[in-house]
């Protein structure tokens, strides 16, 4: 299609154009890939065993292995003509032989997911990498996971993937984490020069970053959190009535600990007093935090007392043994096991917080096509079946219960979104101008991709 020839399209038209291009675009891709996979095929052999080659100890080609464990080797010096055609730099065009030797030899049925356009090239790239320092045994375990949950959107199908190559080998993990922790540090930023004057450059504030462990990052956080609360209930608004935001007092909790921690001990002392101290005068209570609820997903394997991986929500797969860190200190009240199966039906226009959970749990969160919110606690629970107050009872159940982001929920009430329930975890979405998906678990997949219920 000519660029000229957009100016004709209506809205349906350009959402089909949209569709094309996307296929047409993962095909090029795949093109790509096949063809840097000839070229590596075409310098498979030996150099060292042609006549007269230069020995390597003297800068002759050699062959190496460029990919994971189980790839083919290349010859070294192979890949910078292959990037003059390419117009690319000769590392760019290395790293993607290697990661396609990597696709075809290592990760086969991801592969075949590939070609059938099922994958952006950025995505399955990175999932090749991440998996890169598994050994050929180990690595199938992750290329069948990966296969199976292709219609997931990225953010979740790189999730289930760092799971899966965990699981695969916990002791790499767990050794890449030993190392890591050596790493910790405090850094402030330096302010380079150009950047006082320059618009996007910040001349009157500086970063300190910062490198700890798990459990300390989160438990400090949640202490600036108390005293940045304390610190707005007790400022007085300004002669506008403005107030400064969150942000603003998170900003000034942070710098009370770290400059004047003793400042910070007595401000908080002072908002819960030694009840055994003298009366003092009033002033405003400390606002207590709200008990947290940390939901964390494991297998029956891991309940068994097997070593396995835990998938903690906000923060992503972690080895059980972690999770201990983040426990530390804490009270911890385990809730019971909530049965997916179940379902329910009452007559109020609220889904009760068991029903809310137990959908939750069911779709992963957001249930809009293609998302990639990973959130489950700031969710509207639609009614995919709108309610109607003068309508019949049980109209709120397990099966009319669709959560959404606030923004989804907004779009579907506005603009003229059709969804409706087809099982439990399943959503057939018809857009404003007719585009049809099908949510489920497992991902949103067009209607010729599923076996509509």
């Amino acid at each position: 299609m000519e660029y000229a020839d957009l100016d004709s399209l209506d809205a349906g038209a350009t959402l089909a154009a949209a569709e094309k291009r996307l296929n047409g675009r993962r095909r090029g891709e795949v093109e790509d890939l096949l063809i840097v996979l000839r070229w590596c095929d075409l310098h498979s052999g030996d150099p060292q065993a042609e006549p007269g080659a230069v020995p390597k100890s003297k800068g002759g080609n050699y062959l190496r292995q460029i990919g994971g464990d189980g790839t083919p080797e290349v010859a070294d010096l192979c890949m910078a003509e292959l990037a003059i055609a390419r117009q690319t730099g000769e590392l760019s065009t290395l790293n993607l032989a290697a990661d396609a030797l990597d696709l075809r030899h290592r990760m086969p049925l991801l592969g075949a997911c590939v070609l059938a356009l099922e994958v952006d090239q950025w995505l399955w790239r990175k999932v090749v990498r991440l998996a890169r320092k598994l050994d050929k045994d180990r690595v199938g375990l992750v290329d069948a996971a990966l296969a199976g949950a292709v219609h997931l959107s990225p953010g979740r199908f790189l999730e289930l993937a760092e799971a899966t190559i965990i699981r695969a080998d916990p002791d790499l993990h767990r050794a890449k984490l030993e190392e890591d922790a050596k790493s910790t540090g405090v850094w402030l930023s330096r302010v380079r020069p150009g950047e006082i004057t320059d618009d996007e450059g910040e001349p009157a504030t500086r970063r300190l970053s910062s490198k700890i462990s798990a459990g300390g990052a989160v438990r400090g956080d949640e202490n600036i959190d108390d005293l940045a609360e304390a610190i707005f209930d007790h400022t007085e608004p300004d002669a506008d009535g403005s107030r400064p935001s969150h942000q603003e007092c998170r900003a000034a909790a942070f710098e009370m600990l770290l400059t004047e921690p003793g400042k910070a001990a007595d401000f908080l002392a002072s908002l819960d007093p030694d009840p055994a101290a003298e009366p003092a005068a009033p002033s405003k209570p400390r606002r207590k935090r709200t008990p947290g609820t940390l939901v964390v997903t494991l297998t029956d394997q891991v309940l068994c007392g097997k070593p396995g991986v835990a998938i903690v929500d906000g923060i992503g797969p972690i080895l059980i043994q972690q999770l201990s860190e983040l426990f530390e200190g804490r009270d911890i009240i385990v809730q019971p096991v909530i049965d997916l199966n179940k379902t329910e039906t009452v007559n109020g226009y609220e889904h009760p917080i068991a029903m809310k959970k137990r959908t939750v749990l069911r779709t992963g969160g957001d249930v809009f096509p293609h998302s990639s919110s990973r959130g489950t606690q700031r969710l509207d629970h639609d009614h995919p079946t709108p309610y109607d107050p003068e309508g019949p009872p049980g109209q709120t159940s397990d099966l009319n219960d669709g959560p959404l982001t606030r923004r989804h929920h907004r779009a579907k009430t506005h603009l003229g979104y059709r969804c409706e329930q087809l099982g439990l975890g399943i959503y057939r979405w018809t857009t404003p101008h007719g585009l049809v998906r099908i949510v489920t678990p497992h991902g949103t997949l067009s209607p010729d991709e599923s076996d509509d219920p």
